[in-house]
């Protein structure tokens, strides 16, 4: 691993904390190539911050077996709850697409900002985290949508990562979902909660 050197550290953008309890989720897979050593200094610097910060453990309960039951009705569910996402994104992790998530959860919190100069400098920091193809945490969107926030970028406003938040939320629902709810972290810990409910 290339050790990065101070210029390069100065150039690294920081990285916000992400979290949020909201509906609407949007995700997808990332190509994790590290192009120089900008790049390299900028994925550790994110990923200290997402080990750190809270937005590795969003603050909220335990999940209730009644939740994690919810979980496995719908996608929507699983992401409408704190818990859930926590636990869905540790399983994203697993698969080395733990940005889609962060993706998600960027655009959840940019969507609430309602300072023009936050809305430009949030924009900035998602499009070269997320949508620049020189980032090593870049998520995979057609060209389409890519093209339109290209467009946007001139002038971002909060409507910018609208059609790329959905396109990754699709993706998500269809490949990594079904695959966490057959996962033996998923029914581990229905089976822990089954165990220690008062119905067993």
């Amino acid at each position: 691993m290339h050790v990065a050197s101070a210029g390069a550290a100065a150039v690294a953008v920081p990285v916000f904390m992400f979290i949020h309890n909201n509906f609407c989720c949007h995700m997808l897979h990332f190509h994790v190539t590290i192009r120089n050593e900008d790049r390299d200094e900028r994925n550790r610097k994110a990923s200290y911050d997402v080990k750190e910060g809270t937005s590795d453990c969003e603050d909220c309960p335990k999940p209730t077996l009644e939740d994690v039951r919810s979980w496995g009705q719908s996608f929507d569910k699983l992401m409408c709850c704190p818990a859930g996402r926590n636990s869905f994104r540790q399983f994203l992790r697993t698969e080395f697409s733990e940005e889609n998530m962060l993706f998600w959860l960027a655009c959840d919190e940019f969507s609430k900002e309602a300072n023009k100069c936050g809305i430009e400098e949030k924009a900035r920091v998602i499009y070269e985290d997320y949508i620049s193809i020189l980032s090593p945490k870049e998520v995979s969107l057609d060209s389409r949508v890519r093209e339109a926030i290209n467009r946007n970028m001139q002038e971002p406003n909060l409507h910018t990562f609208d059609d790329a938040q959905l396109q990754i939320y699709t993706l998500m629902q269809r490949d990594s979902y079904p695959r966490y709810m057959n996962s033996p972290a998923y029914k581990n810990l229905l089976n822990t909660l089954s165990e220690q409910s008062p119905e067993s």
